[in-house]
């Protein structure tokens, strides 16, 4: 258990280091995407709405998905949910 500790610390540290762009990708991104990445990052306008759409969905999704999982109102009595809590699993 403690070496895949230290091993996933040790990979989530040098990681991080790698996913920063090097000095000639930040001198090529517009302005906004700078050392976020490598390669020429957005060309258009029709690459920023796609980026914004697939934002927007992906907040829409992580959204609903959490609140019905906190809350799924369903007060069916064979529900997984009530059948989880009754039985202590």
């Amino acid at each position: 258990m403690k070496k895949r500790f230290l091993l996933f610390t040790w990979l989530f540290f040098l990681g991080q280091a790698i996913t920063f762009a090097c000095d000639i990708c930040k001198e090529n991104q517009p302005k906004g995407f700078e050392n976020i990445t490598h390669g020429a990052g957005p060309s258009g306008d029709l690459d920023y709405y796609i980026i914004w759409g697939a934002v927007i969905i992906v907040s829409f999704t992580l959204f609903y998905s959490i609140k019905y999982l906190i809350n799924p109102n369903e007060n069916d009595p064979d529900h997984i949910k009530n059948i989880v809590r009754n039985e202590g699993f």
